[in-house]
Order: structure tokens, then sequence, then C-alpha cells
């Protein structure tokens, strides 16, 4: 029986392929760790947090929460309102702006003529206008975020 020596199944150019490949991976991974961070820094919340019977009708609370460094000379959103059965009770605009950077603010609407308990749901049906200064911003509405503290549900 013959002794042979210990041999080592992986070249060093597999060993280079597999440290590079696996450079690539990490570095692939941060950057996209690094592009969700960045995503979540520049988002607009939209918190539906409290509705109220008004003497016109439903007055509604809006916390509008900027994390980023930008201001928004225009922030108009298309709403659509749902009724409890899922029938489309209204669609309307809520301007937001101004909205100011790195800043949380409470706006007010109201809905004349609607019973806060006739409420199902809202949706933000589109971004109407988005302007920074003197340009349109195209990207509102993916980093828009909504939620609700209510039993009103919202959803974009």
């Amino acid at each position: 029986m013959q002794n042979s020596p210990s041999t080592n199944p992986m070249s060093p150019k597999t060993i280079i392929a597999v440290a590079v490949t696996f450079l690539v991976i990490a570095a692939a991974h941060g950057l996209a760790q690094e592009a969700k961070a960045q995503q979540e820094q520049n988002t607009i919340t939209f918190e539906l947090n409290k509705l109220e019977p008004s003497e016109k009708g439903c007055r509604a609370y809006i916390v509008v929460s900027n994390t980023s460094s930008t201001a928004y000379d225009a922030f108009k959103l298309d709403l659509v309102m749902f009724k409890t059965d899922g029938i489309i009770g209204r669609r309307f605009a809520v301007n937001l702006a101004p909205i100011r950077p790195s800043k949380r603010s409470v706006k007010l609407f109201d809905l004349d003529d609607t019973k806060c308990e006739d409420i199902g749901s809202f949706l933000v049906n589109d971004v109407m206008e988005c302007r920074v200064g003197d340009q349109a911003d195209q990207d509102c509405l993916a980093r828009l975020k909504v939620n609700s503290l209510t039993k009103v549900g919202i959803s974009k």
C-alpha cells in the first residue's frame, strides 16, 4: 500500500473564484441594505390618526411625517373614500403641503355631509401634485407610506 500525499481538491484558482464570489455577494447585500435604509429615510408617512364628528360631517386628523431633508412645496393626494359597505362614497383631493424637512405635523380635513361611522376605508388613488421648489418630483407615490390608528383603513 502506497502512501499518497494529501491532495486538496480545491486549486488556488477555485479558492480565488470562491472568495471573489463571496465578496461580490457580500457587497451586493450591503448595497441593497444601504438602499433600503436610504429609502426608509426618504419617506413621507400619511397616518390617519383620528376621525371625529364635526358640525359639517366628519373631521379627519392626519399626521404627516417627513423623514427626509427635502421640503415639499406641493403634495396633493387624490383620495377615494369607501363606505362601510365597500361602495365608493366620494373622491376628493387633499393638499398636505407645505411639508417641512425632518418634521412631523398634523393636518385636518373635513368630509362635509359624511358621518364618521359611515366611512369604511380610504384609498390614496394617486399623488396629483408633488413639487420640491419649482421641480416636479416623480417618485412621491413610491415614497409615500400609509397607515391608520383608527378602525378605518387606508391603503395605496
